[in-house]
């Protein structure tokens, strides 16, 4: 199993100093890392998950009833409880506790009303060297039974456990009948400034080609978006087959197919992105679009294609190409997207026309440079990198 099929990625940023003085920040990936229990050991996890969830559920009530979200008098209101009915040991006593208060604190912040949090997965909270552990190779996982320790998929993940990562607190999940630990892993990484970037890549991202990279030596890269349009497509008229039907039964095809089609396609944008920091390496400067609001945009185009175009995942292919891009030693930016399809790279000529949107085809009004149009957006985003390095260095 691969190193993409094994992550399920959310990037944290923190930055230290501004923007232009940036010199290193945090990272935070979750990892997904499948373990493999033995029969015996799977279920001593499952009876630990099933009282884990109802302790959760019971401590829910309590704060439900009293709105009391103080840890201090949670413990002595619930601790003992927790301890005879659910058989849990001290330390999941008390994540047990945190849990249920980190959740309605986050009912809170969202500002939902007060109402009763329910558990419903088999999940259970485990804190670094309390809960968990890797001795000899082996996660050491706390139970109702004691810790056991259990084998894990390390292939593709050997540089995160090379002692530079801190561990935080995992989740243990029960998902089709098999196991993952969910593990947030923190490392301050360099960055690189603006003196330090070797080439500058500019990358139009799309439907018809998922990314168009144009490089500082001149060099285009395509990478095709045909075959996904049409898987995109296939699942559209699967969903509106379902949709009609109407069943409890087609309801729950609805919502299988849409995860099958998320997990498909985070593996494409995991493909693309790893395949474009590879191909640059480090000291690179990406220069993306900032396509937050490409849903209002594409809401305008034809309804047939609109499916297609709304549904591409361009702010998850932008988080990730930014953590590979950190991990590597290269930086990502983005710039406003407007007319980096229109200009004219050669002669700077903005016009409308310059586009056919239906042949996916640039021609300048003015001086008759003619290429394809995403790699005329490419071009673009990859000059105004080019004037954000001149500026920097010219400023420092």
């Amino acid at each position: 199993m691969g190193e993409e099929s094994l992550f399920c990625v959310f990037v944290s940023l923190k930055n230290i100093f501004s923007e232009r003085e940036v010199r290193q920040m945090d990272m935070t990936l979750t990892a997904k890392i499948k373990i493999y229990p033995t029969a015996e050991q799977a279920e001593v996890l499952k009876a630990t998950l099933s009282a884990y969830r109802q302790a959760c559920n019971a401590v829910s009530v309590v704060i439900f009833d009293t709105k009391v979200l103080a840890q201090a008098k949670l413990h002595d209101m619930t601790y003992r409880l927790l301890r005879s009915n659910y058989a849990l040991r001290s330390q999941m006593a008390q994540s047990v506790i945190k849990t249920v208060i980190a959740r309605y604190r986050s009912l809170k912040s969202n500002g939902h009303e007060w109402t009763l949090v329910r558990f419903k997965k088999p999940e259970y909270d485990l804190v670094w060297n309390r809960d968990y552990s890797i001795v000899q190779g082996l996660f050491s996982v706390n139970t109702l039974e004691g810790r056991i320790k259990v084998p894990f998929e390390p292939k593709g993940m050997e540089q995160y456990f090379d002692g530079s990562w801190t561990f935080g607190t995992a989740k243990l999940v029960y998902k089709h009948n098999k196991f993952f630990l969910h593990i947030p892993m923190t490392k301050t990484i360099p960055t690189v400034d603006e003196h330090n970037i070797r080439q500058v890549v500019g990358v139009d991202v799309g439907v018809n080609f998922l990314a168009t990279a144009y490089d500082s030596q001149g060099k285009t890269i395509f990478f095709n978006g045909r075959k996904i349009k049409h898987m995109r497509a296939k699942y559209k008229r699967m969903r509106k087959t379902l949709q009609q039907k109407g069943t409890a039964s087609a309801r729950r095809k609805l919502k299988t197919i849409g995860q099958r089609e998320n997990r498909w396609m985070t593996d494409v944008n995991h493909a693309v992105t790893k395949a474009l920091v590879r191909q640059y390496g480090e000291r690179t400067l990406f220069v993306l679009e900032d396509l937050t609001g490409i849903r209002e945009k594409t809401e305008r185009v034809r309804i047939h294609d609109r499916y297609e175009t709304v549904s591409w995942a361009f702010y998850q292919f932008r988080q990730l190409l930014e953590y590979k891009a950190r991990l590597h030693g290269s930086k990502v930016m983005v710039v406003a997207p407007h007319y980096t399809s229109l200009t004219c790279p050669k002669c700077g000529h903005t016009e409308k026309a310059n586009r056919n949107k239906r042949t996916h085809t640039f021609c300048c009004r003015t001086c008759g440079y003619t290429s394809n149009d995403d790699r005329i957006g490419a071009m673009n985003l990859q000059r105004k990198g080019i004037e954000y390095i001149v500026e920097g260095t010219t400023q420092a």
